[in-house]
């Protein structure tokens, strides 16, 4: 098994507009802003590792895998309240994908200790609109 680190480097991207920003916006606002101009598709159960160039977590809420064209919002079953954009999501996973039934670990780097874990639901892919 291999240990991939899933938002090490975005949770700091992400930590420092929000520093600048005034009040937070809540995490459906946010969520909306990330999948702007995309449209819903069905909800698929995994997702292939090797295609996702990033990745970002909207606090007790969603994480979000940007694979390029598509991005996904996966919503954990069990441990959102877990999910904090400052912290290091970690999966074991034996293959090239993660599934729905898979779980990722919550690592907080201050602490250097893992603070939750979640239980990864249904990855809802959103695709840009083509224009005509």
């Amino acid at each position: 098994m291999r240990t991939i680190l899933l938002a090490a480097a975005a949770s700091l991207f992400a930590a420092a507009p929000a520093a600048q920003a005034g009040p937070r916006d809540d995490a459906e606002t946010r969520i909306a802003r990330a999948v702007e101009g995309r449209v819903a598709g069905e909800p698929v159960d995994c997702i292939s590792l090797n295609r996702v160039h990033s990745s970002r977590v909207i606090d007790d809420e969603a994480i979000i895998f940007d694979a390029g064209s598509t991005i996904y919002v996966n919503r954990p079953t069990a441990g959102r309240d877990a999910l904090d954009e400052r912290n290091i999501l970690i999966s074991r996973a034996s293959a090239s994908r993660l599934c729905s039934v898979d779980t990722m670990r919550v690592y907080d780097p201050a602490l250097r200790t893992q603070t939750g874990v979640v239980f990864l639901g249904e990855f809802i892919p959103y695709r840009r609109v083509a224009s005509r």
